[in-house]
């Protein structure tokens, strides 16, 4: 029996992997640098914050409201997905994943850089609070516009597959944040700790989220903002307004739609 050569994927197949892995990376680094700086908020929360931005003379109260600064951060995240998802419309999620990443890093660093309350005052849980709605903010968009990503560039018929790879994010990021602490306090005496040994942790997350924004930048857009950019259809008009899958058949199927209706004008 003759040998049978052995023959290498074709040039664009190759391409297609290359693509869909750097994808599936960038989703995932994102989500889980963005819950990195989420959680790491809730571990300071119950350890130092309230030490520190509450000092009510008691300890009960001051850890209520160190953990009720920490709950905002939930109740900001449906106002990020709306707000983000709409912004990826108009200008791509590539761009505004970027972006969200940037809020949350920034809000993190500068959260690691604030002032006490001895010596800010009131300002200190002020703008400790403030930062916390950003963070917020900025998880609610990455959160659905990092699923979006994955699943707009899946291919047909594992996109749900796709969407599942952001979710790994969460116990990442949760595992991350308390481990960087536990690192920390153990490696630091209760006072450093207290002093300035939290701190680096947020401050962490800075080179975190350079690496993230390097590597989100690599991906390309999203075949369903690509159409849209040159249809102008909207991407969700392209998942809602008809049943189809894919973007070139949402392309069709609604310039098909509108064309009876250029007409009759």
């Amino acid at each position: 029996m003759p040998d049978t050569p052995l023959t290498s994927p074709p040039a664009d197949e190759r391409t297609d992997r290359r693509r869909l892995r750097t994808v599936v990376l960038s989703s995932l680094l994102g989500t889980t640098v963005e819950w990195y700086d989420f959680f790491l908020y809730s571990t300071a929360a119950g350890l130092v914050f309230s030490k520190l931005f509450f000092p009510t003379g008691n300890d009960t109260i001051g850890t209520i409201l160190s953990f009720a600064t920490f709950a905002v951060g939930f109740l900001a995240r449906p106002i990020g997905g709306l707000l983000f998802g709409h912004i990826g419309d108009r200008i791509g999620r590539k761009r505004t994943l970027a972006v969200t990443m940037g809020v949350m890093g920034g809000s993190t660093t500068l959260i690691g850089l604030l002032p006490t309350y001895e010596a800010a005052g009131v300002w200190a849980p002020v703008l400790l609070l403030v930062l916390r709605v950003a963070q917020g903010v900025a998880l609610g968009g990455e959160w659905a516009g990092a699923v979006l990503l994955s699943v707009e560039h899946g291919p047909a018929g594992r996109k749900g597959r796709y969407g599942s790879y952001p979710q790994i994010g969460l116990a990442l990021g949760l595992a991350l944040g308390t481990g960087a602490f536990a690192l920390l306090s153990n490696v630091l005496s209760d006072e450093a700790f207290l002093n300035y040994g939290w701190r680096v942790a947020f401050l962490v997350s800075l080179a975190l989220v350079v690496l993230g924004i390097a590597v989100r930048l690599k991906v390309d857009e999203t075949p369903a903002v690509s159409v849209w950019a040159t249809s102008r259809i909207r991407p969700s008009d392209m998942y809602f307004a008809t049943g189809s899958a894919s973007p070139q058949t949402h392309t069709a199927d609604l310039s098909s739609e509108r064309a009876p209706a250029s007409a009759a004008r």
